[in-house]
């Protein structure tokens, strides 16, 4: 067995989410906080149900105040060619919030059939992940 190979696999589990996961997780009430990185007007065009708008940008001390440190932030973006789930990651971990990045972002939320809200909505969900 490949204990370096292994490390790195457990610290990507650590550290990311995807899609299913985190709808499961969502559907099971587990303690989760979806933030939503972006800019507040592609927040309202179209976000993942029940996300918290948090564009990186304005994350500080003041912003995160409110915020209940007992949850697990999970952040996400646009997806592959964005990185502001990487930065919101990033800065919530350095406030000390628990934090995982979504991968793929709403681009592979949307992928796997899961329904959004916003003014451009995605409502024709189709919840089936090929890896389930």
């Amino acid at each position: 067995m490949n204990l370096e190979q292994m490390q790195h696999y457990q610290s990507k589990l650590a550290f990311e989410m995807d899609s299913a996961d985190l709808y499961e997780a969502l559907e099971n009430g587990e303690p989760i906080a979806v933030v939503d990185g972006r800019s507040t007007s592609a927040y309202t065009t179209e976000h993942i149900p029940g996300a918290l708008s948090l564009p990186h940008r304005d994350i500080s001390a003041n912003s995160t105040a409110s915020l209940d440190r007992s949850k697990l932030y999970v952040c996400y973006c646009d997806g592959i060619g964005c990185n502001a789930s990487t930065k919101t990651a990033l800065k919530l971990l350095t406030l000390g919030f628990q934090v995982r990045e979504l991968i793929g972002g709403l681009d592979w939320w949307k992928r796997d059939g899961y329904a959004t809200h916003g003014s451009e909505a995605r409502t024709d969900a189709d919840t089936t992940c090929g890896c389930c």
